[in-house]
């Protein structure tokens, strides 16, 4: 008789998933963003302009995060160019 995996055992995310969950942190850091989704939503509803502010304030985050990235990725690049190459030994 052939045993089928668990559905854990299928999920490509499971040892993650499971890590989180052993964390009660990671758990209450969650139910506070999804708290905090709820209250923007709302002031949203109320108040239209507020949408306004809230695109223009992610829009700056997300370039501050790019150009981080930008110069992670060269910091990168520079080592992986001054690295002795494995391919020559």
């Amino acid at each position: 008789m052939i045993e089928e995996p668990t559905p854990m055992a299928l999920c490509p995310m499971a040892e993650t998933c499971k890590g989180m969950v052993e964390k009660p942190l990671a758990v209450l850091l969650l139910i506070i963003l999804g708290f905090a989704l709820i209250v923007v939503g709302v002031l949203i509803v109320v108040d239209p302009k507020i949408l306004v502010w809230l695109a223009a304030g992610a829009s700056m985050l997300m370039g501050v995060v790019v150009l981080m990235l930008a110069g992670f990725v060269r910091k990168v690049g520079e080592r992986f160019r001054s690295a002795p190459s494995q391919a020559s030994n």
